[in-house]
């Protein structure tokens, strides 16, 4: 957790987000603006629970919107979403509790057999 602001800035801005605000169990972060219109911006909220029985384990909800109705699946909003996503599952420190939820299912599922 000590290295969590650092980790966690380097990721966000790897996928063009500058930090605009940033406590012990909250972040909030933004796209650069330029690249699309204001509407699209999109802001990414980071909520820390740091109430776990692990010390080496943290979990942390993202939230990642924008003003953008939206009428598409594969909008701005998602395709930003990816990227954070597939650069998180890219950090060798992180592990992402929806995959370890898959991998253990997997392993119970081919222990079964």
């Amino acid at each position: 957790s000590q290295h969590l602001p650092k980790s966690l800035n380097d990721i966000l801005e790897s996928c063009n987000f500058e930090m605009m605000y940033a406590t012990g169990d909250y972040t909030m972060a933004r796209e650069y603006p330029g690249q699309v219109s204001f509407a699209r911006l999109v802001t990414v909220e980071i909520l820390i629970d740091k109430l776990i029985n692990n010390p080496n384990e943290l979990r942390m909800h993202f939230v990642v919107k924008n003003e953008e109705l939206p009428l598409q699946l594969d909008n701005h909003c998602r395709q930003m979403f990816d990227l954070l996503l597939s650069a998180l599952r890219e950090h060798e420190e992180w592990h992402l509790l929806e995959d370890v939820q898959k991998e253990e299912a997997i392993e119970n599922v081919e222990n079964e057999s």
